[in-house]
């Protein structure tokens, strides 16, 4: 385990620098707004606030204000923050991320939740937390072979906490950072004390007339949730579970294509009435596009969804799962696109003792709406006391 420090060479950011004044911008349908894609306008606008206003040193340097490590597990190396509490009793909490996120979504968290009384809150709801970029994500290299999937992931993930001395820990996620966190319990029962997540996938198993039971609130989001998977919105997500290598190119060698294919995600999935800035900081989401393409991992993050291409597209419908009996806290946030019903995730997941429906705030809720996603972790922490 060795200390990890970032230094991004001012060769790489003078070359993006070049790529970004050098762009070949497409021409467009007049009056197409969002719905055919990125419009050009507003791409061309964030391209040059990109290339003369954002100050990746500044964000280098936030980042690099947390302790960093690196270390090797099950052959590959993790790349992670660990920002210990200064309230000896706090408790342990692994923080994970997913796509098309990064460790830098959690920048507004850290320090309310291992600090809280500097923050207005009580030194009991004070946690360590460890916050590790996903294989093939970030500052987590590529793996070396294929098979880092979900399971694996969250085994790796528990020899992780079991490397740092961490016997017994609550989990956290969204997106695929709460799948792993849930699988996690399953892998580790004796020491997840708890899993939290602002994502939660709901089913209704094999028989899809099951909608028909349900309320016409609930129907709406199983409605909701069949309709993405079988609409324009889930066009990304079937390029990289069919074809992971092939995107990698152009993502790998045009900041344009990757800030668009990233960019399109946080302006669908937010809470905002227009472009993605109402609801996320403009230099926080270049931050998380940065680390995509400072470290050339769009391709292999990509990976992940062909590794979980069986199960993606059809998981209103797939078989339910055995039950997750951990404690389980829930917050939803009603701008995401996955939206659970309650009565479906009763059934599943029988150890729900927090569930927080939200008013504001879409799917990157530690970026959106850090303070109400602090608030749940602390109460669901306090249902776990």
């Amino acid at each position: 385990m060795q200390p990890f420090t970032i230094d991004v060479p001012q060769a790489e950011l003078d070359d993006l620098r070049r790529r970004l004044e050098a762009a070949r911008w497409p021409d467009e349908l007049p009056d197409g707004g969002w719905e055919r894609g990125v419009p050009v306008g507003y791409l061309r606008e964030l391209a040059a606030y990109w290339r003369d206003e954002y100050d990746w040193r500044a964000a280098e340097a936030r980042l690099n204000a947390y302790p960093q490590f690196r270390t090797e597990i099950d052959g590959t190396l993790l790349h992670f923050l660990h920002v210990r509490s200064p309230e000896p009793e706090a408790v342990p909490l692994i923080l994970t991320h997913g796509w098309p996120g990064s460790v830098a979504e959690f920048l507004h968290i850290i320090g309310p939740l291992t600090d809280p009384v500097a923050y207005g809150g009580k030194s009991a709801d004070a946690v360590h937390l460890v916050i590790p970029s996903l294989p093939g994500y970030g500052f987590s290299p590529p793996p070396p072979e294929p098979g880092w999937d979900l399971l694996r992931i969250a085994k790796a993930w528990a020899q992780l906490m079991n490397q740092l001395g961490y016997r017994h820990y609550v989990a956290q996620g969204g997106d695929f950072g709460a799948a792993v966190s849930l699988i996690l319990s399953l892998c580790a029962p004796e020491a997840v004390l708890g899993v939290h997540v602002n994502l939660l996938l709901t089913r209704l198993g094999v028989d899809p007339d099951a909608v028909d039971q349900l309320s016409p609130a609930d129907r709406e989001r199983i409605e909701r949730l069949l309709e993405f998977g079988s609409g324009p919105g889930s066009g990304y997500m079937k390029v990289m579970a069919t074809r992971p290598q092939t995107i990698a190119y152009p993502l790998t060698d045009s900041p344009i294509g990757l800030l668009a294919f990233i960019v399109e995600k946080f302006y669908e999935w937010t809470g905002g009435d227009g472009p993605p800035e109402q609801a996320i900081d403009r230099d926080q989401m270049l931050t998380d596009v940065m680390l995509y393409w400072l470290t050339r991992t769009a391709g292999s993050a990509a990976r992940l969804y062909y590794e979980e291409a069986g199960t993606l597209p059809n998981v209103p419908t797939a078989p339910v799962p055995p039950p997750i009996t951990v404690p389980l806290g829930v917050s939803v946030f009603p701008a995401d696109m996955f939206l659970p019903v309650r009565t479906l995730a009763d059934a599943a997941f029988p150890g729900i003792v927090c569930w927080s429906e939200h008013d504001r705030g879409g799917h990157f809720a530690a970026m959106e709406q850090p303070d109400l996603l602090v608030r749940d972790i602390r109460e669901f922490l306090a249902a776990l006391r």
